[in-house]
């Protein structure tokens, strides 16, 4: 590919892919927010907030099972398409197409990488999907204890396989997938079916609710440190160049995981 047309859509779509992120970022961390001051607020008439923005109030209810369905509901499912779907083309243009996946010296092919990363991305969403619907539901504590030395083992063996560049990529490439997945195939679907119950006027399933809470939560934690992912290859020497950088990006991850509880903690007072 021409470098100059290489150069417009590497520029294009990393423009595109930060602005979609921003956008799914803080719908989540706002809706995150709502949530929790509206457990702290809620008086004898139910959950609600009053909030006042850009000159305007604004009351915000939560109806928990809601009789009727409003004639416009409003979705926040796009953004996270957009930030997933770019940011598998960037990708594809700087890792794949640009050959920095895997080291320039001797070891793996290319081509290999390109299929070790996709596979790692299908099977780490998979291993993950099933073990929090099924064992780790209802046992948060075990499950993240676990989920994050899994996390450890993988950053350490991708460091050992891709180069330093590549390694730090795979892992924000799979948390992305799992947050981008979390929405498409366990919220969404979740609420259509509670959309379903309420317009045959049965009840509602709330575990789908449970569900659909966890993997937005999920995702909080897991949007700091993808972030910084997103932000190191412009700090080499200190990131994914650094000669324990496995290391480094695990103690980004914890930092980002206790900054996240943090400001959970914070927001319930």
């Amino acid at each position: 590919m021409n470098y100059v047309l290489s150069e417009w859509l590497n520029l294009a779509f990393r423009w595109f892919h930060v602005v979609a992120g921003v956008f799914w970022i803080g719908q989540t961390a706002l809706f995150s927010w709502l949530d929790t001051r509206m457990r702290i607020e809620e008086t004898e008439d139910g959950q609600r907030v009053w909030m006042v923005h850009g000159g305007g109030f604004y009351r915000i209810d939560k109806i928990v099972d809601p009789d009727t369905l409003p004639k416009q509901l409003h979705w926040f499912k796009w953004e996270s398409a957009f930030t997933w779907l770019s940011g598998m083309v960037l990708l594809t243009l700087v890792y794949y197409s640009g050959g920095v996946l895997v080291p320039y010296e001797e070891g793996m092919s290319l081509r290999t990488g390109i299929l070790l990363s996709l596979g790692i991305l299908v099977i780490g969403w998979a291993i993950y999907d099933v073990l929090w619907i099924g064992p780790f539901r209802r046992r948060s504590g075990l499950g993240t204890a676990l989920s994050l030395a899994a996390v450890i083992a993988l950053e350490w063996y991708l460091s050992t396989v891709f180069s330093g560049r590549g390694a730090y990529m795979q892992m924000g490439a799979l948390f992305g997938t799992i947050m981008a997945a979390n929405v498409w195939m366990r919220i969404l679907p979740g609420q259509r079916k509670m959309l379903a119950a309420i317009a045959a006027g049965e009840p509602i399933d709330h575990s789908y609710a449970d569900v659909s809470k966890q993997r937005s939560t999920h995702n909080t934690f897991l949007a700091l440190p993808l972030i910084f992912i997103m932000i190191s290859n412009h700090f080499p020497v200190t990131t994914f160049g650094h000669r324990l950088n496995w290391l480094v990006l695990v103690g980004i991850v914890f930092v980002g995981f206790t900054a996240r509880a943090a400001i959970n903690r914070h927001e319930s007072r």
